[in-house]
C-alpha cells in the first residue's frame, strides 16, 4: 500500500473531525445488530469503532458495561473497578455511559480524583497495587476507555481483569457475546441511572492515579542516574493521556525534562499525518512523529507516546526515530545486564512477529526466550509471577519488572520504556541507537518490514486455520526451511496464521481483522534484496496454501 503524498506534513482544517457530529452520533445512532460491523467485537485490545459508522455508540458501551457487571458477579470479583479514559472525543461520553451502568449495578467504581486522563499503564498499576496490598477486600479490576493510537473519530473500550493485563479471549469472548445478546434485545436487561446520580452514588469513589504511579517510578527506572547525568529529555505526549504525567515526573524527580507539546485537543490539529494521510497518534511512525524528529537535536533523548501511553517512540540525535524492534533489542540487552536482583531464571518474552535480533541477544545473555502469538495478554502471567522479566511487541509496546524483580504493570507501559532510554544513556554514556549499532556489529544487521497482500474472507479463514503440513515448500528465498509454525513455540497457542523460518530469515502471515488482506511480516539477515525475495516467496507459500 502506497505512502500518501502528504504523509509527515501538518494536518489541515479539512483533515479534522467534526467533534459535535461525532458526539451527536454517539447518542443518536443505533446499531443494526444484523450487520457484523455494528456489533460489539473484542480484538486484542478491546472493542473499537467510531460513532460515525455506528460501531462505537452509547448502546455498545451500555451493553458491554452490563456484560462486564455480570461477568464480575459470576467470577466473584468483588473489589473496586478502576475506570479511566484517554483524550479521544468519544472517551468522555463512553466513560459516562459506563459509570451509569456500573453504578446502577452497585459496582464500587474508582474514577480519577482530579477528573483527569488515565494512561493504560497507570490503570494496570492501580489494579495490581490494590490486589497486592494486604488488608484490601475483594479483587480489583478495571476498564480503560481508549482506542489507543487510532484516529480522532474512533473510540475504544478495554477490560482488564484482576491480573491487571488485557483480558484473555475466554473473558472477552463471554463479554462480547453477552453484550451482543443485550443489543439484540434492545438493551433489555441493562441497568442504568443518570450520570449525575452515578457520580454521587455511594459506590462511586475516587483514586489518585497519577500520584500513585509517578511516586512509584523510582522502583523500576533509575531516575537518580538520569538526574545525575543531566540527560536532557523532550517528552511529547502527542495530545494523549500522559500529558500531565510527564510534568509531574519532572517535578517529582528533578530531572531535565521538557514537555514538548502540553496541548490536548480531540481533533489533534497539531499532528502530522501518518503514512496513509490520516491523523493517527502512532509514536512508532516516522510520519506521525515528524515534528519531534525534526527537533531531535534539541534534546539528548526525545520520546513520544500514543493516546493511552501504552506505546513508546524513542528519538535520538544520531538516528532520529528508532525502529521499535531495534529499541526492544537494546532494552532487553540493557535490562538483563543491569538488573542484578532479577532471577537467573527470568526469561525474555517476544511476540512471534518481533525481530530475530531479540533471539540472538537472548542467546548471548543465556536467557530463555518465550515466543508467543500477537497480543500482550500472553505475557501477563509471566510478568505477575516474575518468570518473564521483559515482554515486548514489535508495535512498540512493552513492559518489564521492577528493579527488585517484582511485577510493575501487566499491560504495555510506554512511559517506563521512554524513561529507560534516558537511563541507558545516563548509565552507559551511549544512546540506545548507538548501542543498537553495536549489537549489529556482533549479530548482523537485519532488514525487517510488514506488507499486506489481498485475500478474500474465505482465504483469511483458511489462513487462520492453517496446519503446518499444508505448507509443502522446503526452502525460502534460497535457504532451507527450519520450521513451519502454526502454534507459538513459547506456549503452544495458535498464532492464527503461519510462520516459516530459516537460519537467515523468516516470515509470518496473519489475516487482518478489519480488511480483506493478510499481513506479511518478514525479516532477513542478508539484506534488503534478500528480504524482498522472502516477501515474494512468502506470498507464494501462503497463496498456494489457502487457494
Amino acid at each position: 500500500m502506497g505512502i500518501n503524498e502528504r504523509a509527515g506534513q501538518p494536518a489541515k482544517p479539512s483533515d479534522l473531525v467534526d467533534i459535535d457530529a461525532l458526539t451527536s452520533a454517539y447518542f443518536d445512532l443505533q446499531p443494526d445488530v444484523s450487520d457484523p460491523r455494528q456489533r460489539v467485537a473484542f480484538g486484542t485490545s478491546g472493542h473499537r469503532g467510531s460513532s460515525l459508522t455506528t460501531s462505537f455508540n452509547d448502546a455498545h458501551i451500555a451493553a458491554t458495561s452490563q456484560a462486564i457487571c455480570e461477568y464480575r458477579a459470576q467470577a466473584g470479583i468483588g473489589g473496586p473497578l478502576f475506570l479511566g479514559r484517554d483524550t479521544h472525543a468519544l472517551s468522555g461520553p463512553a466513560h459516562d455511559t459506563a459509570l451509569e451502568v456500573f453504578a446502577a449495578n452497585d459496582v464500587h467504581v474508582l474514577v480519577d480524583s482530579s477528573d483527569g486522563y488515565v494512561p493504560t499503564p497507570s490503570l494496570s498499576h492501580a489494579i495490581l497495587r490494590y490486589n497486592g496490598t494486604a488488608g484490601n477486600t475483594g479483587r480489583a479490576d478495571g476498564v480503560v476507555v481508549t482506542p489507543s493510537h487510532n484516529p480522532p473519530a474512533d473510540g475504544g473500550f478495554k477490560y482488564n481483569p484482576p491480573d491487571g493485563g488485557p483480558a484473555g479471549g475466554d473473558i472477552t469472548g463471554w463479554i462480547q457475546d453477552r453484550a451482543n445478546e443485550l443489543l439484540s434485545g434492545n438493551l433489555d436487561g441493562v441497568r442504568r441511572i443518570r450520570v449525575e446520580r452515578a457520580r454521587g452514588a455511594d459506590t462511586t469513589g475516587t483514586y489518585d492515579f497519577m500520584s500513585s504511579y509517578v511516586d512509584d517510578l523510582g522502583s523500576i527506572v533509575d531516575l537518580d542516574a538520569i538526574k545525575r547525568a543531566g540527560v536532557r529529555i523532550g517528552a511529547d505526549p502527542l495530545g494523549g493521556a500522559s500529558v500531565a504525567y510527564w510534568g509531574a515526573i519532572a517535578d517529582r524527580y528533578g530531572i531535565d525534562l521538557t514537555v514538548v507539546n502540553p496541548h490536548v485537543d480531540p481533533q489533534w490539529p497539531f499532528m502530522t499525518l501518518d503514512w496513509d494521510g490520516k491523523i493517527r497518534m502512532d509514536c512508532s511512525s516516522p510520519y506521525a512523529m515528524a515534528s519531534l524528529v525534526a527537533a531531535k537535536d534539541k534534546y539528548d533523548i526525545s520520546t513520544g507516546n500514543d493516546a493511552d501511553s501504552d506505546r513508546h517512540g524513542i528519538v535520538t540525535p544520531d538516528a532520529g526515530l528508532m525502529n521499535p524492534n531495534h529499541y526492544l533489542a537494546v532494552a532487553i540487552d540493557y535490562l538483563f545486564t543491569h538488573r542484578p536482583a532479577w532471577s537467573a531464571g527470568t526469561a525474555i518474552g517476544k511476540t512471534l512477529v518481533s525481530s530475530s535480533m531479540i533471539d540472538r541477544v537472548a542467546q548471548s545473555l543465556d536467557r530463555e526466550l518465550i515466543e508467543v502469538p500477537v497480543g500482550f495478554k500472553w505475557f501477563v502471567a509471566g510478568l505477575v509471577d516474575g518468570s518473564i522479566g521483559f515482554g515486548g511487541e514489535e508495535s512498540a509496546g512493552a513492559s518489564f519488572l521492577r528493579t527488585d524483580g517484582g511485577v510493575w504493570t501487566t499491560d504495555k507501559d510506554g512511559i517506563i520504556l521512554c524513561l529507560l532510554a534516558s537511563e541507558i544513556l545516563a548509565t552507559t554514556g551511549k544512546s540506545p541507537s548507538v548501542r543498537y549499532a553495536e549489537l549489529t556489529e556482533t549479530f548482523g544487521s537485519p532488514a525487517y518490514e510488514r506488507i499486506d497482500a489481498p485475500a478474500t474472507p474465505e482465504q483469511k479463514d483458511k489462513l487462520k486455520g492453517l496446519s503446518a503440513d499444508q505448507v509443502t515448500a522446503t526452502e525460502l528465498a534460497g535457504d532451507p526451511i527450519t520450521a513451519k509454525l502454526t502454534n507459538a513455540p513459547g506456549n503452544g497457542a495458535s498464532i492464527g496464521g503461519l510462520k516459516v523460518t530459516t537460519d537467515s530469515g523468516w516470515f509470518a502471515a496473519r489475516p487482518s481483522g478489519t480488511e480483506d488482506v493478510y499481513k506479511i511480516y518478514a525479516e532477513s539477515f542478508k539484506g534488503r534484496d534478500h528480504l524482498t525475495q522472502i516477501q515474494a516467496a512468502a506470498k507464494n507459500v501462503v497463496d498456494n496454501a489457502i487457494s
